[in-house]
């Protein structure tokens, strides 16, 4: 399906009741399920999202329902979400494999095996004792496929009590071994035999139980722990990024904390790793506070990480006029999942500071109750979205997008391509007191009047939570709906470009 042709829809009202416009039920699933933490949002409840998604699901194509399952989990990185598309589409698809190659390619890690099977309790109400009984014979074959990827390291790693256990697991499933040394690790699940992995977790927790006769004491111990993971090279990646401020608490020394600056700066390990951007950015944050004489250098370490990641993304040269805009309105001010401190807000700011940093003809700024031009360095990614954070007060939390296309009319800026990061719901507070009070100041309306300016000007709506309408007609031939919280939603950007959108791209992943 293609979205590139001009097709007028019925406008609805948002949010926030001003005019816009809803999605077909694809590019509405695609942009709600890459956005999704499962945990409440400003607009949304989580079982409200997650309903939303089930109905979805049920109307839209089932083969791009699995491809897009995979999509989530291998180019976004997204881990539950994918599991709730495969046992819902398991539970209206029958008669093909198509569920079985899905589930086979989204569990990427030994515990996706139980958390898919602990969903499939929970969406099919099951309260008896015997809860997985009768398991969908397509996921069991999907499942069955996914045991056979791991070892016992990875295995034994994820071997929690938890209300499915791999042992349910491998009951239930009864996968078929490869070979000989795999029966022995699948009877080792069945006899709760496996061995307990070494990992910096436990040298961690055996360092926890020691009883210590003084605080300092305490101290020196984790000190030498810490070191010791640093040396032997057991902390992987993730752990190190999640950890920067432990090390400095329990004063590691500037000797391994230049070990650690150079492991995350190390292309090798950076790629290897696919972290999302905004790890990077909570890293950074974890740090603002801390005195210490090795934080310029760790913050140069993680800029650089950054950097790296996002090498990929193809921006735009001198010939392309963009602007940017970021979205700083109070419904952007949530927390991406209940445990991290990263907002919409910030996820927005650091996207449109990877592409600022990618663009060599460029206008950036923040729209709330106005709309305000910041101009900051492009090769500093992370300071630039501090100093966006620390100004985010100037423009006040309103959603009144329509006043980026107002300014570049007022000032007949001919721009080619215009990028909202935003969740969506905007409005105007102003109550229609711009220059031209007789015309509505919705984006629908606004885009119309710059196009007088810029007939061939693009634009570019990234969603960043998911709702089910848009501020503007996205099956337009000159406006685009991108979803995520990756770098990789670039990557649909740069399909565009060719004549592609986000539908056909996920819709062509060969399973």
């Amino acid at each position: 399906m293609r979205f590139n042709s001009i097709k007028t829809t019925k406008p609805v009202t948002n949010h926030e009741n001003a005019k816009a416009y809803t999605l077909t039920p694809e590019l509405e699933l695609y942009s709600a399920v890459v956005t999704a933490s499962l945990q409440d949002q400003f607009y949304e409840k989580t079982t409200d999202k997650l309903e939303r998604i089930r109905s979805l699901i049920a109307k839209a194509d089932p083969g791009f329902v699995a491809r897009l399952a995979v999509y989530t989990r291998e180019k976004m990185y997204l881990r539950s979400v994918p599991m709730v598309l495969a046992v819902e589409l398991a539970k209206i698809h029958k008669g093909d494999n198509l569920v079985s190659q899905m589930t086979g390619r989204v569990v990427q890690r030994a515990d996706e095996i139980t958390e898919l099977l602990a969903y499939y309790i929970l969406a099919n109400d099951r309260n008896e004792e015997k809860k997985l009984h009768n398991l969908s014979k397509q996921l069991q074959k999907g499942l069955a496929t996914a045991f056979n990827k791991f070892d016992e390291y990875q295995f034994a790693k994820y071997n929690r009590k938890t209300a499915v256990t791999l042992k349910d697991a491998l009951f239930v499933v009864h996968p078929k071994a490869k070979n000989e040394a795999q029966q022995l690790l699948f009877n080792k699940i069945a006899k709760d035999s496996l061995e307990t992995p070494y990992t910096w977790e436990t040298t961690l927790s055996a360092a926890g139980k020691i009883k210590y006769k003084s605080e300092k004491q305490k101290q020196e111990a984790f000190k030498r722990s810490w070191e010791y993971l640093i040396d032997s090279g057991l902390l992987g990646y993730m752990a190190t990024l999640r950890n920067l401020r432990n090390m400095l608490d329990y004063d590691v020394s500037a000797e391994h904390l230049q070990k650690v600056c150079a492991t995350l700066s190390d292309k090798e390990a950076v790629m290897k790793s696919k972290q999302l951007p905004f790890r990077y950015l909570s890293a950074y944050r974890e740090l603002k506070d801390i005195k210490h004489g090795m934080i310029i250098n760790i913050k140069r370490a993680l800029e650089k990480a950054l950097q790296t990641s996002v090498q990929h993304v193809k921006g735009f040269d001198v010939k392309t006029r963009v602007v940017i805009a970021c979205d700083v309105s109070g419904s952007m001010q949530k927390p991406i999942s209940a445990k991290s401190k990263v907002l919409l807000y910030d996820i927005g700011l650091l996207l449109g500071m990877l592409l600022q940093h990618k663009c060599e003809y460029v206008t950036a700024g923040m729209f709330g109750d106005t709309w305000k031009l910041v101009s900051m360095s492009p090769d500093n990614i992370l300071g630039n979205v501090d100093e966006f954070y620390r100004r985010e007060g100037e423009v006040g939390y309103a959603t009144n997008g329509h006043l980026v296309l107002a300014d570049l009319i007022k000032r007949k800026q001919v721009a080619d391509k215009i990028m909202l990061f935003t969740d969506g719901q905007l409005w105007d507070s102003t109550s229609n007191s711009t220059a031209q009070p007789s015309k509505p100041n919705t984006m629908s309306a606004m885009w119309e009047e710059y196009k007088k300016i810029a007939p061939k000007a693009k634009l570019y709506l990234f969603d960043l939570a998911g709702y089910n309408t848009v501020p503007l007609d996205v099956r337009r031939n000159d406006v685009f709906l991108i979803a995520g919280w990756s770098d990789k939603i670039f990557e649909i950007m740069d399909a565009i470009e060719k004549g592609s959108d986000a539908i056909t791209e996920i819709a062509g992943l060969a399973l």
